[in-house]
């Protein structure tokens, strides 16, 4: 294991937030991720601040389809690639939904041990993201990039990402968010240093 990816490892099993490059289905988007198990309000609040974009549960098939979450469009018509399942909500101790709080509490409550479906309502504001099967060497994408990471960390199979844009709306590249890396000591790590042909 690299230096850097390691580095990555022990800021998400600390519970910090890291970015992950090389997603190659996104031409080049770079994305937050955080475990899910670990999620704050402060984690959903920086993410929401600093990233823009949207926020997701990164989960495995398997853990989705014990949750009840399928994928919104299975069939290949009219097909984005994008694996999103049916949006949740905690079924208890949320009030809106989506609040910073509210989203942190619904993603904690569907990665909790021995969660169910009927722990969950749906719509919702929080968009989960169903991975692959054989992981980043299936599919390199910040999906499955953070379910590989935070597995790696020991806390848990599920991630949280959100893409970052930059001030005008456009999305980000590394070399934009050198100042907000530097700022907040953020680790890096690349998609494709975590297949397993590279652990």
């Amino acid at each position: 294991m690299s230096t850097g990816v390691q580095e990555a490892i022990d800021a998400i099993a600390r519970g910090e937030i890291v970015i992950l490059t090389g997603d190659r289905l996104r031409g080049g988007d770079i994305d937050f991720c955080a475990a899910a198990s670990l999620v704050t309000t402060e984690h959903i609040t920086f993410m929401a601040t600093h990233g823009r974009g949207l926020i997701c549960l990164t989960l495995p098939s398997e853990r989705a389809m014990g949750l009840g979450i399928r994928l919104i469009n299975p069939s290949t018509e009219r097909q984005t690639g994008r694996p999103f399942g049916n949006s949740i909500e905690a079924r208890e101790g949320v009030t809106t939904g989506i609040s910073a709080a509210d989203r942190a509490h619904t993603i904690r409550t569907a990665v909790a041990p021995g969660a169910t479906s009927s722990d969950l309502v749906s719509p919702g504001h929080v968009f989960p993201l169903i991975t692959r099967s054989g992981g980043v060497d299936a599919r390199m994408s910040a999906a499955e990039g953070s379910v590989r990471l935070c597995s790696l960390a020991g806390v848990g199979d599920a991630g949280v990402i959100c893409s970052i844009m930059r001030d005008d709306g456009e999305m980000a590249r590394l070399r934009d968010v050198q100042p907000l890396i530097e700022k907040f000591n953020l680790k890096v790590c690349d998609i494709s240093q975590l297949s397993e042909g590279a652990a």
